[in-house]
């Protein structure tokens, strides 16, 4: 019952489509490293229960070639009493003869009796042969899936890396998006304008300051001038006056 279970089991794996399973799984990390799990704990059972099964068969063969040569013994025992038998009956010696014979006879029973044994075990042989072919077969046939199902998950394994790194990426390149406003380089942009434009507003108003204070030398300037005309019309209009006092 347990071997037929076994080998339902290894049926029923050995069906299985895994990409269709990966498919429909929400998280197919979890379903392949369950999958795993479930073959290789398979397996090790399939393992024991064929290494049983080729235990009784090699002893079924075993007690099969033991009636195969049983039966030729035996034969050759009642080939030999019966020769004996013969030469007796030839020499006048019935009674030893007929004795002979009667050994012969007993010889023939124990071989048609290992023969009998040898072919009732041959068909169970037989039975036995397929199913060990079956079972090493399916067994086979699970080993190869294991191995499909580590590539699997180890593929998927690499393809999450990928896209984690992908994604990475690109949530780094979208973070310096020059024409994102909202990007740390953009917000960083910004600054610098505003810097940029604070400078300028202190020149302008440091360039206003110093005009400002040019043109009241000038005004002075002008002044002074003024004054210094001034100064020159009343020493010339002086000096008249004094010619003529004169």
């Amino acid at each position: 019952m347990t071997k037929q279970s076994i080998f339902g089991r290894i049926s029923t794996l050995m069906k299985a489509n895994i990409n269709a399973l990966l498919d429909s799984a929400e998280d197919p990390q979890k379903m392949i490293d369950q999958l795993v799990r479930d073959y290789t704990n398979n397996i090790a059972d399939a393992e024991s229960a064929i290494a049983e099964t080729i235990g009784n068969l090699r002893l079924l063969e075993r007690d099969h070639q033991e009636d195969v040569q049983s039966a030729a013994e035996w034969g050759n025992k009642a080939l030999a009493a019966s020769r004996k038998a013969d030469d007796l009956r030839g020499a006048g010696n019935t009674a030893d003869a007929d004795k002979f014979d009667n050994l012969a006879k007993v010889a023939l029973q124990r071989q048609i009796s290992s023969e009998q044994e040898a072919k009732t075990a041959e068909p169970q042989i037989a039975a036995q042969t397929e199913i060990v072919d079956k079972l090493k077969s399916g067994l086979n046939g699970m080993k190869d899936k294991l191995v499909e199902l580590k590539n699997k998950r180890s593929e998927l394994l690499a393809r999450a890396k990928v896209a984690e790194a992908q994604t990475k990426v690109q949530d780094a390149v979208s973070s310096i998006n020059v024409l994102d406003p909202t990007s740390e380089l953009g917000r960083f942009e910004d600054k610098v304008r505003r810097q940029e434009a604070l400078a300028q507003g202190k020149a302008e108003l440091a360039a206003s300051s110093l005009d400002a204070q040019f043109e009241s030398l000038e005004d002075i300037g002008q002044l002074t001038e003024v004054e210094a005309r001034l100064a020159e019309l009343k020493a010339g209009s002086t000096k008249p006056q004094e010619a003529l006092e004169g």
